[in-house]
């Protein structure tokens, strides 16, 4: 079987291949630096992730390319008011989504490029779009699309366009257009606001022009798959489509994968309904950032996710109790031998888990596959039916999984400690949470530290000196530190 996605353009789930060789070329919309990206933003983000992770183990090459929106409206309006320039005030924010997505487990995309070091590739595109009757030039020196030259537009979002565009952003200068749908490629300046002298004149591009300049400039002028949240079918892609195609007369992307809307206990997210979060607004609480990626990959990428804080507790118990049999297949002391079962087991696992994610990206099938794993695999071995041969297969189908979900390397402590850091030097520790200032406790004791009172804790324990034992065993707790004693011995994690 091959992989089959769901493509917005045919609206009908295709199979997958690139167009050349090996190597998917694809092109993602990163965020827009104005501020710090909220979770919403990092749905898409982590859906993206998994799709190239499929496809890297999938034995695919990718050249997967994401801008970074460094100038539009808002970022031009703030900065002016700080007295800044563009690039200084982005910095900050673009600095702040990677060490976010680092927090998730995001693999960095083959390519980032910036929208303000292509400024004059996008001049040069609306100059060629002008001299073939495509974008007009206004009185006051914006330009834009004719959409009336692009018969095709409406293919993604299947939208009807007889009367005028609903849901588009409206200029402010729109009375300058020949039509009400036209769309902005340049915007001519206005006093005090950031500008680019260039071929077509002093300016700035508009918000559509910059992902089809960089993605044809790093991928050609017609590739594999385009991917984005669900918010940019309309305006922003069908735009895409249309100031590309009209001018190359070419596909300008064969496959279309758009993730669906997140809400947050069933409300969508705003700042005024008070349940608008960031990353950082969420580990302050005390949420661990693999829970936050466990859970916003738990729900298929085309179903809408509903993020709750009940959702975040079962995503923490799932997280933990993929951890606590990875340990157990690792430090504890089975028979020697091995049991046919658990090798079928493993093997079954892993062909579920692969049918699950060729299948339109089916992470909660494969998520299920997993845990009938840890399910019969702890039962075998309470059972002593698991014997030492068998901890490699099962370990070999956690880390398949793992390739993919990336959620059981333990790293969280650290994580939170860099958040800590963080809101320490911009004076928001008042925003954390007891659980998250324990957190970072923990992660302040280092694993030699713990092994050595776990140490002087089993000593006590071997010369019944149980209050001593227990003391080490509080210590250790108000560090962040649980311990379990089982009859393999002292086991330890952190909260």
């Amino acid at each position: 079987m091959a992989l089959h996605l769901f493509n917005t353009l045919s609206a009908q789930v295709e199979e997958f291949r690139p167009a050349e060789d090996n190597t998917v070329r694809m092109y993602a919309c990163g965020p827009t630096v104005y501020d710090f990206a909220h979770i919403g933003n990092f749905r898409t983000f982590v859906a993206i992730d998994l799709l190239r992770r499929f496809l890297r183990q999938s034995g695919f090459q990718l050249r997967h390319v994401m801008n970074i929106t460094d100038v539009d409206d808002r970022i031009i309006a703030n900065a002016a008011k700080l007295g800044l320039t563009v690039r200084q005030y982005t910095e900050k924010y673009e600095n702040a989504f990677f060490e976010d997505s680092r927090f998730l487990n995001l693999d960095k995309s083959e390519l980032v490029v910036r929208a303000t070091e292509h400024i004059q590739d996008m001049a040069h595109y609306v100059a060629r779009l002008a001299a073939h009757d495509i974008a007009y030039k206004t009185d006051e020196g914006s330009y834009y699309f004719r959409i009336a030259k692009f018969p095709q537009y409406g293919k993604l979002s299947k939208k009807n366009f007889e009367k005028n565009i609903e849901g588009a952003r409206v200029d402010s200068d729109r009375f300058d257009k020949e039509e009400a749908r036209d769309f902005a490629l340049w915007k001519a300046p206005k006093p005090g606001e950031a500008k680019w002298d260039t071929e077509i004149g002093p300016g700035r591009p508009g918000w559509h022009l910059e992902c089809s300049v960089m993605s044809m400039k790093y991928l050609g002028e017609s590739f594999d798959l385009h991917a984005g949240g669900e918010d940019l079918i309309f305006p922003h892609h069908e735009n895409e489509i249309a100031q590309s195609e009209s001018l190359t007369h070419n596909t300008f992307a064969r496959h279309w994968f758009h993730v669906r809307f997140l809400l947050i206990e069933s409300d969508k997210m705003s700042k005024s309904l008070g349940n608008f979060h960031t990353l950082r607004d969420l580990i302050l609480m005390g949420q661990k950032p693999s829970t936050i990626r466990f859970l916003l990959s738990s729900v298929p990428f085309r179903n809408p996710l509903n993020f709750t804080f009940d959702g975040l507790k079962q995503a923490a118990s799932s997280v933990d109790r993929l951890r606590n049999f990875q340990r157990r297949l690792q430090e504890a002391s089975f028979a020697s031998g091995s049991n046919v079962k658990m090798k079928e087991l493993a093997e079954k696992t892993v062909s579920e888990m692969r049918a699950a994610m060729e299948d339109d990206l089916n992470t909660a099938r494969a998520q299920a596959a997993i845990f009938d794993l840890v399910r019969d695999a702890n039962a075998a071995a309470d059972a002593g039916e698991l014997k030492k041969d068998d901890a490699g297969p099962l370990l070999g189908a956690l880390r398949r999984f793992d390739d993919i979900f990336a959620v059981l390397h333990d790293d969280d402590p650290e994580k939170m400690r860099a958040v800590y850091d963080w809101a320490q030097r911009e004076g928001k520790l008042d925003m954390a949470s007891p659980e998250f200032l324990a957190a970072v406790k923990s992660a302040a004791t280092s694993d030699s530290d713990i092994d050595q009172l776990i140490a002087e804790m089993q000593a006590a324990r071997k010369a019944k000196d149980f209050p001593r034992a227990d003391a080490i065993r509080k210590q250790l707790n108000d560090r962040g530190i649980i311990v379990e004693i089982t009859k393999d011995g002292a086991r330890w994690k952190r909260k």
